[in-house]
């Protein structure tokens, strides 16, 4: 009864996707589309990276410690600088997660339930630069 009172005592407290998603749109914008060149799309996105073996993780980690260097997103380049948000909770981020993972025609691949703050927590326990996040990026294969 305790874990359970703790659980609700918690998630009343995080913070809704959207209401997160506001420190977002300035770069990616309100509509996900991103701004060309600097910051990539979201929408439609998304779900390619959830669908890539390791996608999962890396957007965790792609919150938390930011991302800086070029990546390509469907043929296009950018170069924006992304900052980690590790100063949010577990459960923000977990939620942050939820919400970009469902809005602008986004939807979880078969099979993928919603972000947890446990998964989260999984990976704050980890350090890494923004580079090495670039660099996890580039070994998901995406185009």
């Amino acid at each position: 009864m305790f874990l359970r009172w703790c659980l609700i005592f918690s998630a009343a407290f995080a913070q809704s996707g959207p209401t997160l998603y506001q420190q977002c749109q300035g770069c990616h914008q309100p509509t996900g589309m991103g701004i060309p060149g600097v910051f990539p799309p979201l929408a439609g996105h998304v779900p390619e990276i959830l669908a890539a073996k390791g996608g999962r993780t890396w957007l965790v980690q792609l919150l938390l410690w930011g991302m800086s260097g070029e990546i390509t997103v469907k043929g296009a380049k950018y170069n924006g600088v992304m900052p980690g948000y590790r100063q949010l909770s577990d459960a923000d981020l977990a939620a942050l997660l939820n919400h970009i993972s469902t809005q602008w025609g986004n939807k979880f691949p078969a099979g993928q339930r919603p972000f947890t703050a446990a998964e989260v927590k999984a990976q704050r326990a980890k350090t890494l630069t923004a580079a090495q996040v670039n660099a996890a990026r580039k070994a998901l294969g995406l185009k």
